[in-house]
């Protein structure tokens, strides 16, 4: 039997974490496999409250309290790396913990390693439920990521890893910058399943344009070779392009072009293979707080 790890980072969203557990539970209870969770805890203020232990399939939960903050994508990178050192699996998937990843699709993920040999199978969406402006600039982020990287990626974190990918993944100091660019260029033998991007359980999105502008950014920063080399062309062609009426507004792009350079590579030295190779020493304790060997 199979052995499947769900990964759930969370920060002071413990409402919405055991809702999910909850539907974790109903939507795996047919599954020919093993279901353990592993959930980062940011280092949450808010205090944790009791979690509902009467789990029909879920084997096992762990809590791995971190010691400080570091954010969502850090705390993706650290259960991955605290996983593949400490723990027996087949396969692991990374979902949000606010309902946002939708658990119903866990289905589709667990249906497709069973028909795919892809090293990761992710699931891309093919629709959101921001609003109007959101997803305006969203798909701006996308034809972005495209033109200066040559990836079109579709997916974010939501995702189904085999224990090889985990592995590659971990040895990238990428990863602790942004999963979803990392996985795009580390791991080429990828399917992919159908997502609709699901509401919050509780509370307003955390993902603002602020944060979007940093996630694109880290995105696009994974491939910074390819950035600084498509930069590069798409300036001088495009200076070849206006040689012969040549002004100062006629600049402007180059300067844009130069100015996106910069920020990209500002962010994409996140990426950090020290800070992820010490992460797990930003663990305080690990709590256990259900087990099929308990009821």
């Amino acid at each position: 039997m199979k052995k499947f790890i769900i990964l759930i980072p969370v920060y002071n969203d413990w409402k919405s974490v055991s809702k999910l557990l909850r539907e974790i539970d109903f939507e795996t209870k047919n599954w020919n496999a093993e279901v353990s969770i592993i959930i980062v805890n940011d280092a949450s203020l808010e205090k944790r409250p009791g979690l509902d232990e009467s789990y029909k399939k879920i084997k096992l939960i762990k809590i791995i309290n971190m010691k400080q903050n570091k954010g969502h994508a850090r705390c993706n990178a650290a259960g991955l790396k605290y996983i593949s050192e400490n723990e027996n699996f087949d396969h692991v998937i990374l979902m949000d913990g606010d309902g946002e990843d939708r658990p119903e699709e866990l289905n589709l993920l667990f249906n497709k390693t069973k028909e795919s040999s892809a090293k990761a199978i992710t699931a891309n969406r093919i629709k959101r439920s921001e609003g109007p402006l959101f997803q305006l600039l969203y798909q701006i982020h996308k034809i972005l990521t495209y033109i200066f990287t040559g990836k079109l990626i579709k997916f974010g974190n939501y995702s189904c890893l085999t224990k090889d990918a985990v592995a590659q993944l971990v040895k990238e100091a990428s990863i602790w910058s942004s999963f979803s660019g990392s996985l795009a260029k580390f791991v080429d033998v990828r399917d992919s399943v159908h997502s609709i991007r699901g509401k919050r359980y509780f509370g307003p999105s955390q993902m603002n344009l602020f944060s979007l502008l940093i996630h694109s950014f880290s995105i696009i920063g994974v491939f910074r070779l390819s950035v600084i080399l498509r930069s590069i062309i798409f300036s001088f062609l495009y200076l070849f392009l206006i040689s012969y009426n040549f002004s100062i507004i006629n600049l402007l792009p180059v300067i844009g072009i130069f100015c996106f350079l910069l920020l990209v590579l500002k962010v994409s030295f996140r990426a950090d293979s020290v800070e992820l190779n010490k992460s797990l020493e930003n663990v305080d304790k690990v709590d256990i707080l259900s087990s099929s060997n308990n009821r």
